[in-house]
């Protein structure tokens, strides 16, 4: 396992072969992304410009974000805007639901910003849109990406009422680097929460983290462990890309032979899923991970 300091190498400069992205294609996609134009639907594929927006809408799944788009944290990785969010909107749950209904959705992907700013960090409207989309979609699936909703237990438990088939939340990467990369949030709790929503009955939880920030291989193999620890079921790895030039550097491009090692370790480790690949993202293929 390597662990030579990585701290002080330059960013790698160009993307590799194996970041390039082919143009999302297919009938479905088509379809869906006429739908998302007319009716000026918000998903975070579009927004987002995720790379896997094409095979994921061609297998039924998309993921929206609910409570705005200002997120109360400032992480140094994340592409969100950061300061003081917009009122709640207590239709938003509704908006999603139908928005679902229209596009046809078969797995839906929900993920919100921080919003450390409300007395209940958001988590009843996180319970009002699963409960419309259920309303709405009764046929269709759920993962919920959540904040830590700084680690407060009774808020946890709304998600836990409403049973989404996964809930999610990320360590986005290796303990060394969490006040770095996250800045407000802690390893530790991040970890305390998924376990918690094991142990309060949560049939499948989920867990993402990124590469190329500067973690070495057995930090990686220790989140992983650590994950497991806490009984998650589902982990996904995928390559850093750097949102703008005020965000944290690429300190180095992840090789395919990389991720599949660690694809290899995670499956050893017990892990039902794990997705490990330069363009993963959190819901990359989301749908599977109910089975």
């Amino acid at each position: 396992m390597s662990t030579v300091l990585k701290e002080n190498v330059a960013p790698p400069k160009g993307k590799p072969k194996w970041l390039r992205v082919k143009l999302p294609t297919g009938k479905k996609y088509t379809q869906l992304r006429g739908l998302v134009d007319k009716y000026d639907l918000h998903t975070i594929c579009t927004s987002g410009s995720c790379p896997n927006m094409g095979e994921c809408w061609g297998e039924g799944t998309a993921t929206f974000m609910i409570l705005g788009n200002v997120c109360t944290r400032s992480c140094g990785f994340c592409g969100v805007k950061t300061g003081r969010p917009e009122n709640v909107d207590w239709a938003e749950p509704e908006k999603v639901a139908r928005s679902i209904k229209i596009m046809g959705i078969k797995h839906a992907v929900i993920t919100s910003v921080d919003r450390d700013d409300l007395k209940d960090m958001g988590s009843i409207i996180w319970a009002e849109t699963v409960k419309a989309i259920r309303r709405m979609n009764p046929t269709t699936t759920l993962e919920t990406l959540i904040p830590d909703f700084q680690g407060i237990e009774k808020h946890l438990d709304r998600i836990v009422d409403v049973s989404p088939e996964v809930v999610s939340h990320n360590m986005e990467t290796v303990k060394r680097l969490t006040r770095e990369v996250r800045i407000q949030a802690k390893y530790e709790r991040s970890l305390e929460a998924l376990n918690y929503l094991k142990k309060q009955g949560i049939n499948r939880t989920k867990s993402g983290i990124m590469l190329g920030l500067g973690e070495h291989e057995d930090e990686v193999i220790t989140t992983l462990a650590d994950l497991r620890n806490a009984d998650v079921d589902v982990v996904t790895i995928g390559q850093y890309l750097q949102p703008s030039k005020k965000h944290l550097p690429v300190k180095e491009f992840i090789t395919p032979e990389q991720f599949k090692k660690y694809e290899d370790i995670g499956l050893e480790m017990g892990f039902r899923h794990v997705e490990s690949g330069a363009l993963v993202r959190s819901s990359y293929k989301a749908h599977k991970h109910i089975l």
